[in-house]
């Protein structure tokens, strides 16, 4: 019996030997990567039934911008519940006290610092003041977000400007600001609050749109750049919620409310995905579910096709009764 192993063994060294001399190696080189790739698609599903391991976040000094309101506010609280210590970013000052005061309230430990997130050279000077004060970060979430609402040719070049700055350039900052200790340490996580709407176009969103994309391709680049350094204790998770029921997307109504996996998303079972999915260290979250099979089918459709299944959804009308958030007088 062992004589026939030793003849299939030389006989699978003499196939790899004469593949690699005859040019062919590339050949062997791309199978071994498709067989991986199906071992990788196969125990993903596996996955799916089988009991999620879930990380502690306790004692994890946690970052989190947006923190006065909506989604920044209860992702902050759930932190809190998980033991974190919390940092709370935001420009609303005393929206920002009261949620510092909620998680006082929880026994937590937690610091808040005005911050404009428009402003760059503002994001570094309170990133040092942060690391003085408290000490290095290791969740960093950047959930801050706004949103015009209006037409391309309708926005002002400053308000194009400041929701590129709010949503995708202040990742930069704060990013360049914390990343280096992660690398140091080969551990860490960033988050970012992206939407669905960083894969697909919306009427009335596309400089939200733009800034959103940007986010997604942002953390993608970012988890290739740092996983090339071997740095795979470094996690990253992109959040890509649909509309959610807050201020921010005040008036947003969807065309088929009541077809299941439709519905506006409520901020806590949001924030509480959230939560969760940093402690499973998942990459990509798209909620509803619904979001992954539309993506799916992006990828795999004529672009017409997909359209008809966006305006179906309600992509090219949902934004006709936004309101947004009212400023108090």
């Amino acid at each position: 019996m062992e004589i026939w192993v030793l003849y299939l063994i030389l006989f699978v060294q003499a196939v790899l030997f004469i593949l690699y001399f005859t040019g062919m190696w590339d050949v062997v080189m791309f199978f071994q990567v498709l067989l991986r790739v199906f071992l990788h698609v196969l125990w993903s599903f596996i996955s799916c039934f089988l009991p999620a391991k879930r990380k502690s976040l306790r004692g994890q000094r946690a970052l989190v911008t947006g923190a006065a309101s909506g989604i920044g506010r209860l992702t902050a609280i759930n932190l809190a519940k998980e033991g974190c210590k919390l940092v709370i970013w935001d420009v609303n000052t005393d929206g920002l006290k009261a949620v510092a005061e909620e998680i006082k309230a929880l026994g937590a430990e937690v610091h808040y610092y005005v911050c404009d997130l428009c402003k760059r050279e503002m994001i570094y000077e309170v990133a040092d003041k942060v690391k003085k004060e408290v000490g290095d970060i290791d969740i960093l979430m950047n959930n801050a977000g706004v949103v015009s609402g209006k037409k391309l040719l309708m926005c002002s070049d400053e308000e194009i400007t400041r929701t590129f700055e709010v949503n995708a350039l202040a990742h930069y900052w704060t990013i360049k600001s914390f990343l280096p200790h992660m690398l140091e340490k080969n551990q860490g996580h960033i988050v970012s609050t992206a939407s669905v709407a960083g894969h697909f176009g919306l009427v009335r969103c596309v400089d939200y749109c733009g800034s959103k994309f940007a986010a997604v391709g942002l953390m993608d680049a970012l988890r290739q750049e740092v996983y090339a350094m071997g740095k795979t204790g470094i996690h990253f998770t992109t959040i890509c919620p649909s509309f959610i029921s807050t201020g921010m997307f005040e008036g947003v109504k969807l065309k088929y409310p009541s077809l299941p996996g439709l519905q506006v998303l409520s901020p806590q079972s949001v924030a509480d995905s959230i939560v969760d999915a940093v402690k499973r260290n998942k990459i990509m979250l798209l909620i509803p579910f619904l979001a992954n099979v539309s993506l799916f089918a992006k990828g795999i459709l004529p672009t017409k096709a997909s359209d008809l299944l966006l305006h179906f959804l309600g992509a090219d009308v949902a934004m006709d009764t936004f309101v947004g958030r009212q400023k108090k007088p």
